[in-house]
């Protein structure tokens, strides 16, 4: 469902520019999240100059990828403990600190296979403290009537950076190398652009509960886990929100790995897989702004359950068709029918958890993402190849159909219950 309380004054995105706190917030997550893509375009091609014998460049790219990808799963849940115990802005500002300086190493390092990884592995590592922290600090600073909003635009602006930061990478990094220098150059842009983002979000005033006594400041790791998870099976429409968004995650995963077969089936290089995925990218950002400006209009309306039928729709019409420009109109419609699930479930999340619990909900949210996202990618490829990729997604189309309409009736029994 659609967040559970109506906006009391709700004047769209132009509130959001008078919060100074949320816009130095917003231009510092949207810096981070550039540096990012453009770091992970940097591993790539810092490969070539990082030997590892006996290791193939496709092997190296899938040992780089698992680098970085790990520590997602290992600590996703471990960041948002973390994030309830101490400073939000602290966290931030040092995350950003820390991988900017772990990049700005690189250069001074020896130039081995071994220490590419362990660096990648770090700065993700660290990655997976900021991510908590930034999205439990939205409701801290916005008012509750203008949380959905806030979300519209921070979902706008992620893929943003998910579509430009890959896009201009390679030619941001081809720049540095001419004008700074081959050895340095690359990795002083990517460090500086870490550091920027620590320096727009040092200004920022959290008003937080401080811990009262040093007891309450210990973390207890295993203590705090079970408090979570408590927390989400006594909340089940927060649980419900959630895994709607684990839903949505998946069904992206397994489109990264399916429009590479798209590509083909539409006269493209495979390469070019990325017209789709930007595409749908365009249709998140109109989506979410025009949840932003006029989604207190939509109140009450079941827009989860809008958002997965026209995805159920997008998926089945795909086995339909046969050119470019529609397919790319319908992978825009699927952005649309995205954003219409993870905007106002990011923000029915934010609304309905305790400021105390906002770090383990989201730790746990960023734990479950990163989890569901690699089975897609693991099995989707095999999957195509064995039944065909019409086949995939008319099974996918139904499934996508299922789940919304199990989880609008779930959460309205939920809604039933609470009332």
């Amino acid at each position: 469902m659609f967040p559970t309380e109506p906006a009391a004054v709700n004047n769209g995105f132009s509130a959001l520019l008078k919060n100074r706190a949320f816009m130095l917030l917003w231009i510092g997550q949207l810096v981070s999240q550039l540096a990012d893509k453009v770091f992970f375009v940097l591993m790539i091609a810092l490969l070539e100059y990082y030997p590892s014998p006996g290791l193939a460049q496709n092997s190296k790219y899938s040992t780089l990828m698992v680098a970085f990808t790990i520590p997602a799963i290992l600590f996703g849940s471990a960041g948002g403990i973390f994030v309830d115990r101490f400073p939000k802005k602290l966290i931030m500002v040092g995350s950003d600190v820390v991988r900017g300086i772990l990049t700005l190493c690189l250069p001074f390092l020896p130039r081995e296979f071994l220490i590419l990884l362990i660096v990648t592995f770090a700065i993700s590592t660290v990655t997976q403290f900021f991510a908590p922290a930034e999205q439990a600090a939205i409701p801290i600073i916005v008012r509750r009537e203008n949380l959905l909003a806030a979300n519209a635009l921070f979902s706008s602006t992620m893929m943003g950076a998910l579509i430009v930061g890959f896009a201009v990478g390679e030619p941001m990094l081809s720049w540095a190398k001419d004008l700074l220098g081959e050895k340095y150059g690359q990795e002083l842009v990517v460090g500086a652009l870490y550091v920027l983002s620590a320096i727009i979000m040092q200004p920022i005033n959290f008003k937080e509960k401080k811990a009262t006594d040093d007891a309450e400041a210990v973390i207890h790791p295993w203590a705090d886990f079970k408090q979570g998870l408590r927390y989400l099976k006594k909340n089940r429409l927060v649980l419900n929100a959630m895994l709607q968004l684990v839903t949505l995650y998946c069904v992206f995963a397994a489109l990264m790995v399916l429009s590479i077969r798209l590509a083909a089936e539409f006269g493209l290089k495979e390469k070019q897989f990325g017209f789709f995925l930007a595409a749908a990218g365009v249709g998140m950002v109109l989506g979410a702004a025009s949840l932003g400006n006029w989604g207190e209009k939509l109140h009450g309306k079941p827009l989860p359950l809008i958002g997965f039928l026209m995805m159920a729709l997008v998926l089945g019409l795909f086995t339909f068709i046969n050119h470019l420009a529609l397919a790319l109109g319908l992978c825009a419609m699927l952005g649309i029918g995205a954003s219409l699930i993870g905007v106002p479930m990011q923000t029915l999340i934010q609304q309905q958890t305790p400021p105390t619990m906002l770090g383990k909900v989201f730790g746990f949210q960023n734990h479950a993402v990163n989890i569901a996202l690699s089975l897609p990618l693991a099995i989707t490829g095999p999957i195509t190849d064995a039944f065909g990729l019409r086949t995939v997604l008319v099974v996918m189309s139904f499934v996508v159909a299922a789940v919304g309409v199990w989880a609008w009736q779930n959460t309205r029994r939920v809604l039933k219950d609470v009332i």
